[in-house]
């Protein structure tokens, strides 16, 4: 883990830190799946950001002021909350067109998020195609 990545998850309350590392380790697996994709892990706006060299950066972070919840950030400039609203409905709540809001004691919708997580880390290579190709 890259050292001010490190050190923001030392600061998260103990269960919040394991629920954002889940995160972290299903980006860095979904990007492990295409050789295309390089991953630079690195911090952004203070929270852990993921910057894929053929898609866009996904950030996360949780916030005391909402403490039930955390959040994953997709670039707001781009059609991907769009498409996953499209494609996946109301099996996650959204926050405009940049997040994704999970309650810290929600079972993640696995298969579905790593698609999505997916689109975004492609999302170059993807942006000209119906639904980004799903």
């Amino acid at each position: 883990m890259e050292m001010m990545v490190k050190k923001k998850f030392e600061t998260y309350p103990k269960h919040i830190a394991v629920l954002l590392g889940n995160i972290r380790d299903l980006i860095l697996s979904v990007a492990k799946k295409d050789d295309r994709i390089k991953i630079t892990e690195t911090l952004k706006w203070g929270e852990p950001s993921y910057i894929s060299n053929i898609g866009t950066t996904i950030r996360f972070d949780w916030k005391a002021k909402s403490p039930q919840q955390y959040c994953v950030y997709f670039n707001c400039k781009t059609s991907l909350i769009e498409t996953f609203k499209e494609v996946y409905g109301d099996t996650f709540i959204y926050d405009g067109h940049r997040a994704i809001i999970f309650k810290i004691n929600q079972e993640l919708p696995l298969k579905e998020l790593s698609h999505c997580i997916s689109m975004s880390l492609r999302y170059k290579k993807i942006k000209h195609l119906n639904l980004l190709g799903a």
